[in-house]
């Protein structure tokens, strides 16, 4: 058996339908070129990664790579290309709405010269008329936002299908965050000038099988990682989520006060201490669904992070207000003592949450 010239990386997650019928086309685009497929499989419920094997165990050019306890495509997209040996490697979406028939030509342009060849729906031979026009109007949105924030110049930023060459990716991997959904505007922003992009225009199809991912978690996430590369990585992806919870949470903390009063009129320190309980338990809940999905705890793990969660919680109240009552005591401007307090709060709370709490497996 030769080894592959092509890797072909497809994050899924709850696409059995699909598998099948992607090879098949890979198969037929591919014909001539050395490929292999590596499905990375977030373990999906569905029997995804099953459908992979079945194929695997008839096709050598198929293999699966299993992700238990972690999620998201951006690290599945990641783990995969860092698992090929391959000199090229492609990632592709497993809906089948990425053009395959391209490839070839891909391939080409990376052999001629480029680093990195992007998919996109937005120059001359490409479209997106597939795309509702509320999903079309959000991509327009995002491309904007790319251009004038981060300064790429890729046309289509959203795009999830891309090829470059295996050893540019090595070389700028440990500095790609694992969080997110979009990791070809990572790979550009973090790239930068010294990676030669070109890009292919590509036809976006309808899906084949299964429920479309994008939801509004995906666009918060992306938004977190324009942050991140704003501020030359200063600034962690998920902290963005972290400081939206934190935001829900002071508006709970407020509405169950109001309610504790009500039913306990004379007996606010009584009332205070309910609210904080209620305020850190949907704080942990939603990080634990939202901020930290991909290290999501669950079980007796759950109830021991909860109690973790609170301890680093009360740790980073006494902190805010030793700062806070330390500034105003020098400056007396209420304002900035207040937010240098909870700016320092909330970022001790994260820190230590995602050390300690969520840490990776």
């Amino acid at each position: 058996m030769h080894s592959a010239e092509l890797s072909i990386v497809v994050p899924t997650y709850k696409e059995r339908g699909n598998v099948a019928e992607l090879v098949r086309r890979l198969d037929a685009a591919l014909a001539g070129i050395a490929w292999e497929a590596i499905f990375v499989d977030d373990n999906s419920p569905d029997g995804t990664a099953q459908a992979v094997k079945d194929l695997a165990a008839g096709d050598s050019r198929v293999r699966c790579l299993r992700r238990v306890g972690r999620r998201g495509l951006a690290g599945a997209c990641i783990e995969g290309m860092l698992s090929s040996a391959s000199p090229f490697v492609a990632v592709m979406d497993a809906d089948l709405q990425h053009d395959e028939k391209v490839l070839p030509q891909m391939l080409a342009r990376l052999k001629g010269g480029a680093d990195l060849v992007a998919g996109t729906r937005y120059v001359e031979g490409g479209n997106a008329g597939s795309f509702s026009q509320s999903r079309g109007a959000i991509s327009r949105l995002a491309t904007r936002l790319t251009h004038r924030l981060v300064g790429t110049n890729l046309s289509d930023p959203m795009s999830g299908f891309f090829m470059m060459r295996r050893d540019r990716f090595d070389d700028i991997a440990p500095r790609l965050s694992p969080v997110g959904f979009k990791i070809l505007l990572d790979i550009a922003a973090t790239g930068g000038e010294r990676l030669a992009i070109a890009e292919q225009p590509y036809v976006f199809g309808t899906r084949f099988d299964g429920e479309s991912k994008f939801n509004a978690q995906i666009g918060v996430e992306f938004l977190g990682l324009l942050l991140a590369k704003m501020t030359g990585d200063l600034v962690d992806p998920r902290f963005l989520f972290f400081a939206i919870v934190g935001t829900v949470g002071l508006v709970v903390h407020l509405i169950a006060l109001s309610l504790a009063l009500a039913m306990i009129p004379d007996q606010f320190r009584a009332a205070q201490a309910l609210a904080t309980l209620v305020a850190m338990t949907s704080n942990f809940l939603l990080n634990n669904e939202l901020t930290y999905r991909d290290r999501r705890l669950k079980g007796i793990a759950m109830f021991r992070g909860f109690l973790l969660f609170c301890l680093i919680g009360s740790v980073g109240a006494l902190t805010n207000v030793d700062l806070a009552s330390w500034l105003y005591s020098e400056r007396q401007v209420w304002w900035v003592a207040g937010a240098a307090g909870a700016i320092m709060g909330a970022l001790w709370n994260y820190a230590m949450s995602t050390l300690f709490v969520w840490r990776a497996r």
